[in-house]
């Protein structure tokens, strides 16, 4: 009995950081349009942020919103999964550095590929995270809160990680970092971590040996039919 008790809670455990996980890359989908901040700014935030910057401030505003936002439309979201895809998607195409954490993904797999291979595995592997962990978004807990903790430059202010915890109603914090770099005018996300573990890392390892069998089109085209899944956690 206590085994069966026991393999229940570390399903739920794992049932719950998926949702968190799910629930963070929502978030950086979004965490860098501008024009939705600008939309957002009478929203109340979860915290204030630790600091000031501007990929600080548009992790939490969207952050609040997006939580808002599923909490408000879930049991639209769940008898519509095609809307809630299409929430999903926009959201990503709107800001998501996909290639660039694409081929970061690929890693020495993609040195001297060509930027259409790059884009046709970026594209495949982003889709298939998004419906995998799609349906994923709808069970975080209510009353969830983001708080952003810090903002650091790296690489002389290339790249910035701004830290961040989601605070569960129970008051269970769980910690989540993005990555996010300046294309333009515009902060995007190349990188989320979760508990300090990185999805682009857990990506090369999962990938590695189909890209090193069968190279970047065929893994593209097997997460297209569904062959293969992107497993974040």
């Amino acid at each position: 009995m206590k085994r069966h008790q026991t393999a229940a809670r570390v399903s739920q455990r794992g049932l719950i950081r998926q949702a968190l996980a799910a629930s963070a890359i929502a978030v950086a989908l979004a965490a860098a349009a501008p024009s939705i901040v600008h939309a957002q700014a009478a929203a109340k935030p979860a915290a204030a942020p630790a600091a000031q910057g501007q990929p600080s401030q548009l992790v939490l505003a969207n952050a609040t919103r997006i939580v808002a936002t599923l909490e408000k439309r879930r049991d639209e979201f769940t008898k519509n999964r095609a809307a809630l895809d299409k929430f999903v998607s926009t959201e990503f195409n709107q800001m998501f550095d996909r290639n660039y954490a694409g081929r970061l993904v690929l890693g020495r797999h993609g040195r001297g590929a060509s930027d259409a291979d790059v884009k046709l595995f970026s594209d495949a592997l982003s889709d298939s995270l998004m419906s995998r962990y799609g349906s994923a978004l709808l069970s975080f807990d209510k009353g969830l809160k983001v708080r952003v903790k810090s903002e650091t430059p790296l690489r002389n202010g290339q790249i910035v990680r701004v830290s961040s915890e989601f605070v569960r109603a129970n008051g269970q914090a769980t910690p989540v970092d993005y990555l996010m770099r300046k294309t333009g005018a515009n902060w995007q996300v190349f990188d989320v971590m979760v508990e300090g573990v990185s999805f682009v890392q857990t990506f090369r390892t999962q990938f590695d040996a189909p890209l090193q069998a069968k190279g970047i089109k065929q893994v593209a085209a097997d997460l297209r039919a569904g062959k293969m899944q992107a497993q974040a956690q």
